[in-house]
Parts: structure tokens; C-alpha cells; sequence
């Protein structure tokens, strides 16, 4: 591309009359050069390209596959997503792309900056108002602290949300497994005396994990699903509007019934107490959409659900573990149990539920129980009654 004096010369040379020929030599410019010059008729200056991806004959067979690697980035955590260089790498190791890395790097700063814009224009127009019906809940955790025999706990509470009402029931447990969570709805259906016709859950919940565009459910939770009859579906990544609901319960929740922090003994005992209190957060109080009490909507909620089975699940996961010498055994993380010196070197089974591990022998007799311990620090469990034997039968060790 010449400068515009060179064009200025080109065109005074032509309006003086010199001939095409004699431009080429005065100027030093090619003749097709000259030509062009002489037959534009507009010199206006052009708008910049701001924002427009730049095009590449090289890339432009991999433009959709890079892509797909910056639209698939949107659900990995940003630092664990494509830089330039690494889609640069990844079309030569792949592909056998023979252009440069410039050219990569300019498309894929554009490309993304475009994906961004085209994501805000979308979130930018709002969301619909979804419309649930009686009977249908959303299922999410939040995290509060609690004090729990005086030592102060940071812990996990299960929300089940009916969004037709407004309503929200609270479960409080120490982890967020596949246990807790149908424990916390197994309490809350018993609670309810009904099964809610459907459940929509947060994929960050223990009960699936998703991978890709598939969510993979726990073995626990399909078991639980099929003997309540239950129905269940997965929120959407960065849907907010499919589980909104539950998410603002889950603040107000932890807003109105665990500030003063709670203090109690045992977390079952408060468990039972925490049903009633959640109902009675909402006595009285009008919806914020539909012109009657959350109390009286949740009246067509509970007349919604699907009768319970004959009897409550189980809510445990069966383990087998060998025990050491000395009858330990390692199980749900790096926490040590015990099932006695009489069981060394044996194999037990191990249920693993919401709050308690019990071990169970050879003959099915239950060994011992635990609390179950939860986090990733080490801890140990042992019971010293269980050595007594061992004791006097080796009083020297």
C-alpha cells in the first residue's frame, strides 16, 4: 500500500495529461497500482475495523474449531482455559497448521472478545419468568458457621425451595455428599408427609457431577430417586434463572435463622427444630408476586405431592474395606477408623451415611458406629473400649 502523497502525485500526473506509461516511471509505482489510482473515484477516509476478527486464508479452515475450544472455555475455570499459544500449539500438534502464531493470536483475542460481547448481548436482553408449578422444588447448599458443643464449625445446610410458594426448608449436615443430600430430603419429605413431583438441582451438588454437556448421578442418589419416585433435572451452567429461587432462600435463610450463630448439641436434635422454624419464617408473609401468603400457597404445594413409600430409605453407602493389624481402616477421605484388634487383617463392611459410620462384621453384626468425620486434615477415630479385650487377655502389651 502506497502513501497519499504518492496517490497525489499519481493524480496530478494524470490530470496534466502524462500517460500511464510515463506515470510508471516518474513515480516508480506499478502500472496495475497506477491504474487503480487513476480510476478511484473516492478517497474518503474508511471507518477503522474495531472489533472485527481477522481473517486468514491459512486459518480459515480452523475457524470453527477454534471455536468450539473458546466456547466449550466458557465452562472451565478461568485459569484453566485456552491461551493463544496453546490453541497456536494445539492446531500444529492436531492439525498440522502451517501459519503463524501472529495470525492465531490476533484471531483468538478477537473471537474472544466477540464470544464475550455476544454472551452480555444475550444476559443483556433478561431472562423469562419461569413459571413452577405446586408441588415442584429447587434443591441447593449454602454454608453457614455454627457452634456445636461449644466449638465453633463451619458447616453445610440443604435447601429444598418450593418456588410456587416461596417456601424453603433447611437440613444441616457437616459435608455436602451424595448422604447428605438425600438424607436432607428423605427428612424433609417425612416432614411434609409427600414427595414434590419434581427436583432441580445445582450441579455443583454431590449428587451428579457434570461432565461436558452430561450430568453423571451417584449410584446413592439413583437408588434414592427410584424409591421415593422421585423426578429430578440439573440446573443449566449460567442459567441463573433455573435455580434463582433457591439461591435467594438460601441467603435469607442463613439471614434470618442463623444470625446469632446457632448453638446446639447434636445436629439431628437441631435438625428436627429447624423444620418448624423455617415454616414459621414464613407465617404471615405475603409472596412478592402473586397477592397471597406464602403460608396459603404452600397449602397447594403440600396437596401436590406424591404419596411416601411404605417405608424411609436407607440413606448409607456400603463400603468393604480390609483392616490393618491393629483392625483400622481408612474410609471417606484420609480418616482413620477402628474396628477393634478382634478384626485385624479381616474384611468388614463399612456403611457411610450422613453423620454416622457404622462397621459391620462377618455375621452382620454391627461392631461399633462413629461419627463420621469430614475435610481433608487427617483425624483419628479410635475407640479405646473396643481394646479392653485385647487388654486383658495382653495386660503387657
Amino acid at each position: 500500500m502506497i502513501g497519499v502523497d504518492k496517490i497525489d502525485d499519481i493524480r496530478r500526473l494524470g490530470r496534466s495529461g502524462e500517460n500511464v506509461a510515463s506515470i510508471v516511471r516518474d513515480t516508480g509505482v506499478s502500472e496495475p497500482t497506477v491504474r487503480k489510482y487513476l480510476r478511484k473515484a473516492d478517497f474518503s477516509e474508511k471507518p477503522p475495523r474495531v472489533g472485527k476478527t481477522p481473517g486468514s486464508p491459512l486459518l480459515a479452515p480452523y475457524a470453527d474449531l477454534i471455536d468450539s475450544w473458546l466456547s466449550e472455555d466458557r465452562r472451565c475455570w478461568f485459569k484453566q482455559r485456552h491461551s493463544a499459544k496453546k490453541v497456536y500449539d494445539r492446531l500444529v500438534e492436531e492439525r498440522g497448521f502451517e501459519g503463524s502464531y501472529s495470525t492465531v493470536r490476533r484471531y483468538v483475542k478477537c473471537r474472544r472478545t466477540e464470544l464475550a460481547a455476544g454472551l452480555d448481548s444475550r444476559e443483556a436482553q433478561g431472562f423469562l419468568l419461569l413459571d413452577w408449578l405446586p408441588g415442584e422444588c429447587q434443591v441447593d447448599f449454602g454454608q453457614a458457621d455454627f457452634r456445636v458443643r461449644g466449638v465453633l464449625i463451619r458447616g453445610h445446610f440443604l435447601v429444598v425451595m418450593f418456588p410456587h410458594s416461596n417456601v424453603g426448608l433447611a437440613q444441616v449436615f457437616w459435608g455436602g455428599a451424595a448422604e447428605c443430600v438425600c438424607q436432607g430430603l428423605g427428612d424433609v419429605f417425612e416432614f411434609l408427609g409427600g414427595v414434590p413431583l419434581r427436583a432441580v438441582f445445582d450441579s455443583a451438588t454431590e449428587v451428579g457431577r457434570r461432565i461436558s454437556a452430561q450430568v453423571v448421578t451417584s449410584e446413592l442418589f439413583r437408588r434414592f430417586a427410584a424409591h421415593y419416585g422421585l423426578d429430578y433435572s440439573f440446573a443449566k451452567p449460567c442459567f441463573g434463572n433455573e435455580k434463582g429461587s433457591v439461591e435467594n432462600k438460601v441467603g435469607a435463610l442463613r439471614r434470618n435463622l442463623f444470625v446469632l450463630i446457632p448453638q446446639f448439641f447434636d445436629a439431628r436434635g437441631y435438625n428436627k427444630s429447624l423444620l418448624e422454624a423455617c415454616l414459621k419464617a414464613s407465617d404471615g408473609k405475603p409472596h412478592y408476586r402473586k397477592g397471597a401468603t406464602e403460608p396459603e400457597l404452600f397449602e397447594d404445594d403440600r396437596a401436590a405431592l406424591s404419596p411416601l413409600p411404605a417405608s424411609p430409605f436407607a440413606c448409607v453407602t456400603w463400603l468393604t474395606r480390609k483392616c490393618d493389624k491393629q483392625g483400622g481402616f481408612r474410609a471417606g477421605g484420609n480418616h482413620p477408623y477402628s474396628a477393634g484388634p478382634e478384626m485385624a487383617s479381616r474384611e468388614v463392611a463399612v456403611a457411610m451415611g450422613a453423620f454416622d459410620v457404622a462397621v459391620v462384621g462377618l455375621g452382620g453384626e454391627v461392631v461399633t458406629e462413629y461419627p463420621r468425620e469430614w475435610g481433608d486434615a487427617p483425624t483419628d477415630s479410635a475407640d479405646p473400649a473396643l481394646q479392653l479385650r485385647l487388654l486383658c487377655a495382653r495386660p503387657g502389651g
